[in-house]
């Protein structure tokens, strides 16, 4: 039975080459896109499943709220939690604190190696399946001045030697190799290629007062691996007793703790971080999951829909079959099951061609943005080939549903009637309301890309309030800057160059509280360690005062502040002239109540994303004490060349690091690269489904003209123009798509007006001419469709045609 509906569906095939030929390459195109969505969601929930216990280990998240300043959810916790936690927790197995902090170069006889690494508990390998090759991991992480190196670590450093027993050094210290582990896999959440004992942090920093405070949440993770059975009741009310005890402490701070599942790091709630945040590896949230899982359904329902349509639209071809099977007795669940065979026969077949596509996208999909290439891999696994098939199959089944239910409702005796009399609205026939939902969804598309583009490129070229043209961001990555200034201010093709601690504008962080005469009254100021070069190389305009008179050597002595218009505004310090000279107090986690002095007064500028609205900035003088960030303004025809004899300089200065610099302007745009990623997303889909959207339109105007040949004869022969007959072939086509026209355009206005811009509080409004920019395009491939076969059909010969008459 099953094996004569396949040999039927594959003859109905045959005969109709051309709506076959539609049918495939459409849904081969759509179901591309939901092979690389499922390729991509089970790539991130491969994340951390190699662990043993990987179900009965969980993070600890801080929920922190600040007293007059912005809260929220963070990834990382206190050292002392995790102390808090292994002395007064019960119920828990394991408890293992990692930080983040750790970066240095390993050094080994003359062999120099940049080493990611990370402070860590030995308990961390009985939490984590990390298989050792070398060493006890009960012990190798106890002692301070420990280290255990993964596999190619090791032999980058030592060779085919054993390394452990050796020494390492660090900067200036001598730490053991105690341990050779297997390298860290690729869907890890966790990196790096060393860990070092998290007891040699607390050696560096014992006159840190600070340190192992309760409210110091930045940089450490803190991970508990609980028994199988646990009560997670029981211990989220512990956790909720020591914040209750710890919060007593700090009027000004709350920290509540709270439980992640690890398997829900990688894909789960957002949660904040930054400079200074203990979050590590790569993170999607759930809804961006939803939304590309939304558009790729999208994309493959209007695949669909074509299948559907030109089911429908050849029904008058089928119905004497149909009503021969009903007649010699087949049953309505037999005429469903032979046009479901037909459309999975044809789902099977575009998996085939999918597949092949599915191939080119996918390194198109992996370089689009580097967060990609470090989050996915998108490589063939069985039971990636398993979700294919199942999805191919599921697809067919959708495509075939309305045509199946449609054909076995057809009576024997009615088996000759029209298809048209189905309706779905009043004046709308079931063909016409899926072009019109079809070319609505591929507008919405279209429309949605030119708006995103238009506000993306208004967001890069955004006046930031200082000047970032042909300004080289170079990372110091540890070494000294001055010998790199002399060596650039020598050169013709460099007019300026300053040091900073940071690059503004583009996500960065620094910063920490601010009082004027109110000890009680503090707020969050961002800051940057600047040197006198920096606000004249950027443009910065000051309203009042000077710039930076002393030039301090060290942090201590740093006692000179330049502050924007919002620190005048949130502490009333009166007009830019008046704010000059008078003290503010300075507290971070590096400066206690640090008096300093206000010699500047500059225009307020976006310190943070254009996203962010402008908050209470400052700038602190730099000191060799910081990290540095040289800043070269570069005025050059040659670009490429400059580059070079750039990098040969720093070649000269570090033959360990690689050269590390952008342009301030390429910094900007990977800023913003998730917002970039999601409107190449969009455009891609875009394409795809006007290209399905055209094939669907394309084999309608096809079938209509080809019924129409006879009507379109004796009209000629009565004397109509071609122009006529187009207009005539044309007109039910044009006015479905102004419906779509009508329906697209104000969705689109009201997404990015209600929905996506009120998060970018500086954004420009939509355009007229971004939305109708698409719906040109949309018509323009619409008429050569429609036109191309409509003038076809106007020039037939009506001899031709109505010669058997």
């Amino acid at each position: 039975m099953i094996g004569s509906y396949f040999k039927t569906s594959g003859r109905s095939l045959m005969r109709n080459k051309l709506f076959s030929a539609i049918n495939i390459v459409g849904l081969a195109i759509s179901m591309s896109v939901g092979l690389l969505l499922i390729a991509f969601v089970l790539d991130l929930r491969s994340y951390d499943r190699f662990h043993k216990n990987g179900e009965q280990i969980y993070r600890i998240t801080s929920v922190a709220s600040f007293q007059g300043e912005q809260g929220g959810k963070f990834s990382s916790t206190s050292l002392k939690t995790g102390k808090l936690i292994r002395e007064k927790v019960t119920g828990v197995e394991e408890v293992a604190t990692l930080r983040n902090d750790f970066s240095a170069d390993a050094k080994v006889g003359d062999h120099i190696l940049p080493i990611k690494g990370l402070w860590a508990e030995p308990s961390l390998f009985g939490i984590f399946t990390f298989p050792m090759l070398e060493g006890n991991p009960e012990t190798a992480l106890r002692d301070p001045y420990s280290v255990v190196l993964t596999e190619t670590a090791a032999k980058k450093l030592f060779g085919n030697q054993s390394a452990v027993g050796k020494a390492v050094k660090f900067d200036t210290l001598d730490y053991q190799v105690t341990g050779v582990m297997k390298d860290v896999p690729f869907f890890s959440h966790i990196s790096f290629e060393a860990l070092v004992s998290l007891s040699t942090a607390g050696q560096l920093n014992k006159q840190d007062k600070n340190f192992e405070n309760w409210t110091n949440m930045f940089s450490n993770s803190v991970y508990l691996l609980l028994p199988e059975k646990a009560d997670l009741s029981f211990i989220r009310s512990q956790l909720d007793a020591i914040a209750k005890q710890e919060n007593l402490a700090d009027e000004k701070t709350k920290i509540q703790l709270e439980l992640l599942p690890l398997n829900d790091i990688v894909v789960g709630e957002s949660l904040r971080s930054g400079s200074m945040s203990g979050s590590s590896g790569p993170h999607i949230p759930t809804a961006v999951l939803w939304i590309l899982g939304g558009l790729a359904f999208i994309v493959i329902l209007s695949a669909c829909f074509n299948y559907t349509n030109l089911s429908i639209a050849r029904a008058m071809r089928r119905f004497k079959e149909i009503g021969l099977r009903k007649a010699i007795g087949a049953q309505k669940g037999q005429v469903r099951q032979q046009f479901f065979a037909e459309a999975i026969m044809i789902s099977l077949a575009a998996l085939f061609l999918s597949y092949f596509i599915f191939l080119v996208l996918r390194p198109q999909l992996i370089s689009m943005a580097p967060e990609m290439q470090r989050t996915v891999k998108l490589d063939l696994t069985p039971a990636m080939v398993a979700a294919f098939v199942f999805f191919s199959v599921t697809v067919g089944v959708i495509a075939g549903l309305m045509p199946a239910i449609f054909f076995s409702k057809v009576s024997a005796i009615h088996a000759l009637g029209n298809v048209s009399s189905v309706k779905v609205f009043k004046h709308l026939t079931l063909r016409r309301a899926l072009v019109v939902v079809q070319y609505t969804v591929t507008l919405i598309f279209i429309t949605t890309t030119a708006v995103g583009y238009a506000q993306y490129k208004n967001i890069l070229a955004f006046d930031l309030g200082f000047n970032t043209e042909n300004i080289l961001n170079i990372n110091m990555q540890g070494n000294k800057p001055d010998a790199l200034l002399k060596e650039l201010s020598e050169m013709p093709e460099v007019s300026a160059v300053s040091r900073s601690l940071i690059v503004t504008s583009v996500g960065n962080a620094w910063g920490g509280h601010m009082k004027y005469k109110d000890s009680r009254d503090s707020a969050l100021v961002l800051t940057n360690h600047v040197d006198e070069k920096y606000l004249p190389l950027h443009g910065y305009k000051l309203l009042a005062g000077s710039n930076f008179i002393a030039r301090p050597t060290t942090a201590a002595a740093a006692r000179e502040v330049i502050v924007n218009e919002q620190v005048l505004k949130r502490f009333n310090l009166g007009s830019p002239e008046q704010a000059i000279g008078k003290e503010v107090i300075f507290n971070s986690f590096r400066i206690t109540d640090r008096k300093m002095t206000i010699v500047g007064v500059m225009k307020d500028f976006h310190y943070g994303k254009v996203d962010n609205l402008i908050e209470p900035a400052a700038f602190m003088f730099w000191t060799p004490e910081d990290g540095a960030i040289v800043n070269a303004k570069i005025q050059s025809a040659d670009m490429l060349a400059t580059m070079a004899k750039i990098e040969s300089t720093w070649k000269k200065i570090d033959r360990v690091h690689p050269f590390k610099a952008n342009f301030y302007d390429q910094e900007i745009e990977e800023a913003y690269s998730e917002f970039s990623t999601m409107i190449k997303i969009i455009g891609f889909l875009s394409v795809l489904a006007i290209s399905i959207a055209s094939m669907g339109l394309f084999g309608m105007v096809v079938f209509t003209t080809e019924t129409r040949l006879k009507e379109i004869g004796i009209r000629k022969v009565m004397g109509a123009s071609s122009s006529s007959l187009i207009f005539l072939l044309s007109r039910g086509f044009l006015i479905l798509l102004s419906i779509s026209a009508l329906i697209a355009l104000p969705v689109t206005y009201l997404f990015f007006e209600k929905f996506v811009l009120t998060n970018f509080p500086y954004h420009t409004p939509v355009q007229i001419a971004e939305l109708f920019a698409g719906l040109l395009l949309v018509l323009v491939i619409a008429f050569l469709m429609i036109g191309s076969q409509t003038l076809k059909a106007a020039r037939s010969n009506p001899v031709d045609v109505l010669r058997s008459e």
